[in-house]
């Protein structure tokens, strides 16, 4: 397979100092929003990367329920590899990638567990079928099938009787307070722009990266 040749030029729009918003927060919800607009596929879908207990970076791809100048929410199993690589260091990295307006976002910063009742009104939130899945899987354990996961499902759909299930104890939101933004959109020729928001103290200091 020759892959060496794949490549397209980036044309959809522009993007510097001067057009960018001062709040980096408000920029993302701008181009979120551009996104979504687009209809590109699984716009709020985010890569987590965190350090991994064995020293090698870590990647997955979950999704952003909630952002706001606190930070950006996400849920998972706290038992989960993400889950315990961020007990041992909260420093994590979000990116996002939007092929449709040929843009991507990168955040840095540290991740902490929300509160619980904000866990709680997120896991009610959602339908029977992935509560319960939440509920049985130990996430990033090594289980002996398929099967006996979903066994596992049919097991406690029949115990619960159409009632609703508690949230576990190892089951919750991460939020992740943002340090460093970088705003990178696609231009042709590969020039393309690099807008970085750095935290200095209580206010946000824009500069421009070469590509």
């Amino acid at each position: 397979m020759n892959i060496d040749s794949v490549r397209r030029e980036y044309t959809f729009s522009g993007l510097s100092k001067e057009t960018a918003d001062a709040n980096p927060v408000k920029q993302f919800g701008n181009w979120l929003a551009d996104a979504m607009q687009a209809n590109t596929d699984e716009p709020t879908a985010m890569s987590v990367v965190t350090l991994g207990l064995d020293g090698f970076p870590q990647s997955r791809i979950v999704l952003l329920k909630y952002f706001d100048e606190k930070g950006f929410v996400f849920f998972t199993n706290y038992n989960s590899d993400k889950g315990v690589s961020i007990e041992q260091n909260p420093a994590v990295g979000l990116h996002f990638f939007w092929p449709k307006v040929e843009r991507q976002v990168r955040i840095s910063g540290f991740a902490a567990k929300t509160e619980t009742k904000l866990s709680d009104e997120y896991f009610h939130s959602r339908p029977l079928a992935s509560q319960i899945s939440a509920i049985i899987s130990e996430q990033s354990s090594e289980i002996p099938s398929r099967k006996y996961l979903e066994n596992q499902f049919e097991i406690l759909l029949a115990q619960l009787q159409n009632s609703k299930p508690a949230r576990p104890e190892n089951w919750g939101g991460y939020r992740v307070k943002p340090e460093k933004f970088e705003f990178w959109q696609g231009r042709e020729n590969r020039l393309h722009d690099r807008i970085v928001y750095e935290k200095q103290y209580n206010d946000w200091i824009m500069k421009r990266l070469a590509p």
